[in-house]
């Protein structure tokens, strides 16, 4: 039985971008230009984690157009998110927000020492944070208050977050002020 992970992995000598590369030119020898703008049919943006486990279109039910996509590590809300849901919803029309997280993030098992050692291993400290966290409940709270008080985002009164279980594939809903 082959695994989707033997699959992709290139054999010895090729590298993974030259498989995934070639996959791409077998993809688009099919393609047909769906002839839909960059604007989501469903109106929603979704923040999520940007863990390999996660298939976001199929959990969540969705097709191609139907939502913009923001992934990062920890699918926490950063200023770079905020980027994002502002164009987003500003120039491309998005009135709801879902924040996901995920059971057994990586996050959770990093601190902001990460950077400290990253600065001691090539001499210069990331501006970013890590925005590592214990208690994942906790932090949907944190990206759903980001979310709702963002002066940038006209549009926080439907920002609703979740975390998914990696193991069952259900999402449970985080409730925003407990």
């Amino acid at each position: 039985m082959s695994t989707h992970a033997s699959r992709i992995a290139p054999p010895v000598g090729d590298s993974v971008i030259d498989r995934l590369v070639e996959s791409n030119r077998a993809y688009a020898a099919g393609f047909v230009d769906p002839g839909m703008g960059a604007r989501p049919v469903l109106r929603v943006a979704v923040v999520a984690c940007m863990d390999a486990r996660i298939d976001l279109h199929a959990a969540l039910g969705l097709q191609l157009g139907d939502c913009h996509t923001v992934r990062n590590a920890g699918g926490v809300v950063t200023d770079d998110t905020i980027r994002s849901l502002t164009i987003s919803q500003r120039a491309l029309g998005t009135r709801s927000v879902v924040l996901i997280h995920h059971t057994g993030c990586g996050l959770q098992t990093l601190t902001e020492e990460f950077r400290h050692e990253l600065e001691m291993e090539v001499g210069q400290r990331p501006a970013w944070a890590v925005e590592a966290f214990r208690d994942v409940d906790q932090d949907v709270r944190q990206s759903i208050r980001r979310v709702r008080t963002s002066p940038f985002l006209p549009h926080t009164d439907d920002v609703r977050g979740f975390v998914f279980d990696v193991t069952s594939g259900l999402l449970r809903e985080i409730d925003a002020g407990a």
